[in-house]
């Protein structure tokens, strides 16, 4: 394997791409990289500022300055970070400034890594169009969102199935029919429907897949 070794896993929320990403990461010794955490890292660092994360200007700095350290803030993970989020995600500026943030994660991965693995909407598509090892993690949406329900009522966070349902399929809409970088199956990305899978049989074929496009398992270590 060479330091340009990249999986591209690619799907909807609630998936089970994240989950994926982490164990393959983990398996291969690569770096790993949620790049829907860029986006919150940018409107975090505004908000931080006192800052206005609509603001082109400011929002387009922020991501031209990201450092990878800003992925590990807890604050990321909060509702005022998602919707500061969701305001830098539709500034193209933003979006360009990340996306040279991705590829060059992709192309020198943190660490020494030998590879990376990098998941999102549109690395198959747009990140990473020419690495062989592609991957499209989906679900059927009423799996995703009940797997979203128990996700934040074990977060304390109260919330209904028809409200989480639909949240779910506004977000699907919104990712896949944006302008720019929208959700989508690359052609030569294997389909992965984890709706009656569990993760280990997730993994299982993922590995397969990968095994069958030449990424050879990491070598044994004493």
């Amino acid at each position: 394997m060479t330091v340009s070794a990249v999986i591209a896993i690619d799907g909807p929320a609630a998936a089970g791409k994240g989950t994926l990403a982490r164990r393959l990461a983990e398996y291969y010794g690569f770096a790993y990289l949620d790049t829907g955490l860029l986006y919150r890292a940018v409107g975090r660092r505004l908000l931080d500022q006192g800052g206005d994360p609509g603001h082109v200007e400011a929002a387009t700095e922020a991501a031209r300055s990201l450092a990878p350290e800003a992925l590990e803030n807890p604050a990321l993970r909060n509702d005022e970070t998602a919707s500061a989020a969701s305001q830098v995600a539709v500034i193209p500026q933003v979006r360009e400034a990340l996306l040279q943030f991705q590829q060059r994660f992709a192309a020198s991965p943190p660490g020494d890594a030998p590879g990376a693995v990098i998941d999102g909407r549109d690395i198959g598509t747009v990140v990473c169009p020419g690495t062989p090892y592609k991957l499209f993690v989906t679900a059927s949406i009423e799996e995703r969102a009940e797997r979203r329900l128990k996700e934040l009522r074990e977060r304390g966070i109260e919330s209904i199935h028809g409200r989480v349902l639909q949240e779910m399929k506004d977000r699907d809409a919104r990712d896949s029919q944006r302008d720019i970088a929208p959700l989508a199956k690359s052609e030569d990305a294997l389909l992965i429907d984890t709706t009656e899978m569990d993760p280990e049989k997730v993994f299982s074929v993922a590995l397969d897949h990968l095994s069958t496009q030449g990424l050879a398992p990491p070598q044994s270590r004493p």
